[in-house]
C-alpha cells in the first residue's frame, strides 16, 4: 500500500506519487522532484488549481513552517 499524503492546496488526500513535494530554500517555494530533499516538506497536486488556492490561503508557510518570500518558481512552473 502507498503512503497517502493531504495536498495543502485542495486539502484532498492522494497517494504520494500523485503529489508534488515542494520544500522551502532561502524563503522560496521550490519543487523537490527526487522527494528526498532534506528539510520540512509539503504535499501539492502538481496543477496550477491547487497551486493557486495553496497561495491564496497561505498554506505554504503553514506546512512548511517558515515565512514564504516568493512563491513565483513553483507558481511558474504549474502554471506553465
Amino acid at each position: 500500500m502507498e503512503a497517502v499524503r493531504t495536498c495543502i492546496g485542495c486539502r484532498q488526500r492522494s497517494e504520494k506519487f500523485a503529489l508534488l513535494r515542494v520544500i522551502q530554500v532561502d524563503g522560496q517555494v521550490v519543487p523537490d522532484e527526487t522527494g528526498s530533499q532534506p528539510g520540512r516538506g509539503a504535499w501539492l497536486h502538481p496543477t496550477s488549481q491547487c497551486c493557486n488556492e495553496a497561495v491564496k490561503r497561505k498554506a505554504f508557510g503553514r506546512a512548511l513552517r517558515a515565512e514564504i518570500i516568493d512563491t513565483h518558481t513553483i507558481t511558474q512552473r504549474l502554471n506553465g
